[in-house]
């Protein structure tokens, strides 16, 4: 219940200080003639572990800086409950993920320019954008940027296991490739990383500095909550939120509003302004401001699962991470920003073909540490000594949905992704899950190998594998594409190639909701790329 209104005015208003919304608020505000609000539904960043990359292991479970989001009962998950968690504090996902930086392939951004209503977005066309925002301290050369405000690294240091598996994959196959995010995607390697000096760099250190923050015509509101997009007629006119005191204040927006509140979000915010299926909105007892049938559809992410490996070594993070060697870990972590605590979700990545041919179609992240979560969502070290590795499916063919759970602005939206639902899918996470294998298989990490810890011999047939997924896959946490870029004639597209709601002036969506496609790797990047030219349009009015 508001207690009170206000009316404010401003030039845009950005709804989400994720990875997009903290892009769009300084490109949008290095015009002092612009007045821009970016709109944050929690806090500050101020929690110390957001800058300790080890962090984010407590931080995704974490309700002060994350939306613990799950689906529905996923029907060929044995209808299990799927986490599905998002950053909810200035950075987005950004501030909590585990830091990997991946563009994806080149033909992902190929076929998103090959679809109708998609012009502009290939990936001769996107490369420069991605290269405006990064800050890499490697090698120079075409595919990287060295004066973004986005630092892109190496993880600082790794332990010998993790080279052991690295050449592992290379005695059964795949390609050394010391740049994943370079002239060819394909291979294995050590990942980049959004990290500076040993410390996570989310998309609030790059684009919210503090010189940013001092600027007269952007200002931040964080614990904003949203109600809906206002509209005259067929125009966003603004947005009214409620502000952390719970007063409702009236945000106008004289030249346009920005969605940037994620796949999970941005959907269900438009449905509760009225803009979405006639049908969805009328079980939600929401009048009808616009149809527009595709909000909410097309969703997209990355399910994983992980196969644990004993080695005889106890030299890895998840030894390190038990007392009493932890204290010496966080010792040398606050001395020198190094050791265990310097680490993101994996140090190792890959790239793999199916053996059906084709282009890369698994991702492969490896950690020198094994564990599982305790019941507050903590990781815990395993009992005895061991390395993990997951395995993707990057392009899978199963599409979900997200919408508005009631007309409450509190209420958790309502997700099914639909993991596992095409034959395409099972087919290649079985395929996915013996590759696994045969990487700890081969001879450079066999030596070092005791026993496989999880799921351990009792799952061998195609059956028990698919049975194994069913039971225990994840998300990656890495949706997309319920507000799908495409033509007007597409009744699934929500916005056009320049990212306007069809149909609505003065409103667009800027985040990962708008990719086609999922891309064949982590999100982040991508989604900053495309703020990153979301943000041209919008300074240019097209």
């Amino acid at each position: 219940m508001s207690h009170a209104s206000e009316t404010l005015a401003c030039d845009f208003v950005v709804v989400g200080a994720g990875s997009a919304g903290c892009c769009l608020a300084n490109r949008l505000s290095a015009n002092p003639g612009n007045r821009v609000v970016l709109l944050e539904a929690g806090g500050r960043d101020t929690n110390p572990m957001i800058k300790v990359p080890i962090g984010f292991t407590r931080l995704m479970y974490d309700p002060r800086t994350t939306s613990l989001y799950e689906t529905e009962p996923e029907a060929h998950l044995d209808d299990r409950k799927v986490a599905v968690m998002r950053g909810r504090v200035l950075g987005g996902c950004s501030s909590i993920n585990g830091m990997i930086y991946m563009r994806g392939q080149r033909e992902d951004y190929d076929d998103w320019a090959a679809l109708p209503g998609c012009r502009g977005w290939s990936y001769d066309e996107l490369l420069p954008y991605f290269l405006r925002s990064e800050r890499f301290d490697g090698p120079a050369g075409p595919y990287h940027g060295r004066d973004g405000e986005l630092h892109v690294t190496t993880p600082r240091e790794d332990y010998p296991i993790s080279r052991a598996y690295v050449e592992a994959a290379v005695a059964t196959g795949i390609p050394h490739n010391d740049d994943l995010n370079g002239a060819r995607q394909e291979g294995i390697g050590t990942v980049h990383v959004n990290q500076h000096g040993g410390a996570r760099w989310s998309a609030a250190d790059a684009f919210l500095s503090p010189q940013v923050k001092k600027r007269p015509n952007l200002r931040i509101v964080t614990n904003a909550r949203v109600l809906r997009v206002d509209l005259d007629g067929r125009r966003a006119v603004g947005v009214t939120y409620l502000d952390g005191s719970g007063r409702e204040v009236l945000l106008r927006a004289d030249a346009e509003v920005v969605l940037s509140a994620g796949a999970y979000d941005s959907a269900p915010l438009l449905e509760r302004s009225g803009i979405g299926n006639p049908d969805v909105l009328g079980a939600l007892g929401i009048p009808v401001r616009h149809a527009l049938a595709g909000v909410g559809e097309n969703l997209q992410d990355h399910f994983q699962l992980w196969i644990q490996q004993g080695v005889k070594t106890r030299a890895t993070l998840g030894e390190d991470g038990k007392f009493p060697r932890v204290l010496w870990s966080v010792l040398r972590y606050v001395a020198t920003k190094r050791g265990p605590l310097a680490f993101p979700a994996a140090t190792i990545g890959g790239f793999v073909r199916s053996a059906q041919g084709g282009r890369p179609i698994f991702q492969i992240h490896f950690t020198p540490g094994a564990g599982s979560m305790d019941e507050s969502g903590n990781m815990v070290a395993s009992a005895e000594s061991g390395v993990n590795a997951t395995v993707t499916v990057v392009r899978p063919t199963s599409r979900g949905r997200v919408h508005a759970r009631d007309a409450s602005p509190g209420s958790p939206p309502r997700i099914v992704h639909e993991y596992l639902a095409t034959d395409h899918d099972r087919r290649l996470a079985i395929e996915g899950f013996r590759l696994l294998r045969s990487i700890y298989a081969a001879a450079p990490f066999r030596e070092h190998a005791t026993h496989e810890l999880v799921p351990g011999p009792k799952v061998q047939t195609d059956d028990e594998i698919l049975a194994f997924w069913r039971s225990a896959g994840m998300s990656v946490y890495h949706p997309v594409g319920s507000a799908k870029m495409g033509a007007a004639d597409d009744p699934g597209a929500v916005v056009d190639d320049a990212l306007r709601v069809h149909g609505i002036d003065g409103l667009r969506v800027v985040d990962a909701s708008i990719f086609p496609l999922l891309p064949s790797g982590n999100t982040h990047a991508p989604v900053v790329a495309v703020a990153e030219r979301a943000s041209e349009l919008l300074l240019a009015g097209r």
